[in-house]
């Protein structure tokens, strides 16, 4: 067995990625952070029946399971931050007024995601606690245009949807559990024949509205198609009323609405919603409201937010230049020179990288560390020069 080969969907992250993760990860950071959320580190591992509660059967599946060798309960390892900080809500801060919350670190899915995608996400997110307005998911949905602007890529469009409208006609309609869950898979996926065939037995005039929800897509026309064709129940109402809101308070967002859109049916509410931008096949970021987690904690919170993979979205963002270094001579070889560790630390102090040489190391081996320039001492003083490979005063000091 080759002893360095790593599980399928899980890899090393290398320098240059690794960089460019650790720099968007500390820019949207920052940005939450003037927005006044605060930030959370929930554990990798929790018992399995409080890391699920609140979640339904969505994250089950996804979830890696082990046994806890000092109890003997089955613990998890965590496949979603968002339930962990919803518990850290309701649970620890327990405070009464609006919580603002944000949260970035290592996920482990049993199955990857797509084709490409990795089975350990770095996810990173903000959730908004206590208000159950329209104006709390519409700042999640400006964080989230916000922090795809400041990754350097646009969002091309941010489709909204409310679990509310299927939840209320699957009532209507008094469908098993099973059917709905079939339903669910056959509206996601937009599959018209097997969405035909699985309300053949529906009753009126909820067959015809199943029908019509992947027809509800587009822009505000979507919401008014959906008034004409679904029954006027009171929750598909005020679902509606809800994404009219939220489209008034976005309006310069590029925002779209589909009715068949039902992530995370078993864990969220009401509205959600997915962001898409160019090059990325599926959903660059997820989000959307979850009122009823709290509930679960033994704390009934209003409750929404989004998440992305930090390491996605570092892919798809614009490859900043690698800064080079400076390569300082070997301190045992300057004899602790005043002058000179005076301009190192002034150098990196103003976001220079400086290396220190060390002996019996090849010009080349400097160069491959990344090393483009030198500090050197002529006539008394030390400066920078470029780094050469052959030629230079370093060829007669290393």
């Amino acid at each position: 067995m080759r002893r360095w080969l790593l599980p399928e969907a899980i890899e090393d992250v290398l320098p240059a990625e690794a960089w460019q993760v650790e720099t968007l990860r500390r820019r949207l950071l920052d940005e939450l952070r003037r927005h006044g959320y605060e930030y959370v580190i929930p554990p990798l591992l929790e018992y399995l029946e409080s890391l699920l509660t609140g979640s339904g059967r969505d994250l089950d599946l996804r979830t890696f399971k082990l046994v806890d060798q000092l109890s003997g309960r089955t613990m998890g390892i965590r496949a979603d931050i968002a339930p962990q900080v919803a518990r850290i809500d309701a649970h620890l801060l327990n405070r009464k007024g609006v919580t603002r919350l944000c949260y970035c670190g290592s996920v482990l899915h049993t199955l990857p995601a797509g084709l490409t995608a990795t089975r350990q996400p770095l996810q990173i997110g903000a959730e908004l606690y206590g208000h159950a307005g329209s104006e709390a998911d519409a700042e999640m949905l400006r964080l989230l245009a916000q922090a795809l602007q400041l990754s350097g890529i646009a969002a091309t469009r941010i489709d909204i949807g409310h679990v509310g409208v299927f939840r209320a006609i699957a009532a209507g309609a008094g469908l098993e559990a099973d059917q709905e869950q079939d339903l669910f898979v056959a509206l996601q996926a937009k599959d018209q024949p097997s969405l035909r065939e699985l309300v053949a037995d529906v009753v009126e005039p909820y067959r015809s509205a199943l029908l019509a929800l992947p027809e509800c897509y587009g822009g505000i026309e979507a919401l008014d198609r959906a008034e004409g064709r679904l029954p006027a129940l009171p929750e598909i109402t005020l679902a509606l009323a809800e994404l009219r809101a939220l489209a008034s308070a976005v309006n310069d967002l590029p925002v779209s609405f589909d009715l068949a859109d039902l992530r995370g049916l078993h864990y969220h509410s009401g509205v959600v919603f997915a962001a898409y931008c160019a090059g990325h096949p599926g959903a660059i970021a997820l989000g959307g409201r979850y009122d009823k987690v709290g509930k679960a904690f033994g704390r009934s919170r209003a409750a929404t937010g989004f998440s992305l993979d930090l390491r996605e979205l570092a892919r798809l963002a614009p490859c900043r230049e690698t800064r080079r270094a400076v390569l300082a001579p070997c301190p045992s070889e300057t004899g602790g020179d005043k002058e000179l560790q005076k301009l190192i630390s002034a150098l990196r102090s103003s976001g220079e990288i400086v290396i220190d040489a060390l002996p019996n190391h090849d010009v080349a081996d400097w160069h491959e560390a990344g090393c483009d320039r030198c500090l050197v001492q002529r006539d008394g003083c030390w400066g920078i020069e470029t780094f050469e490979k052959e030629g230079s005063i370093w060829q007669r000091m290393l």
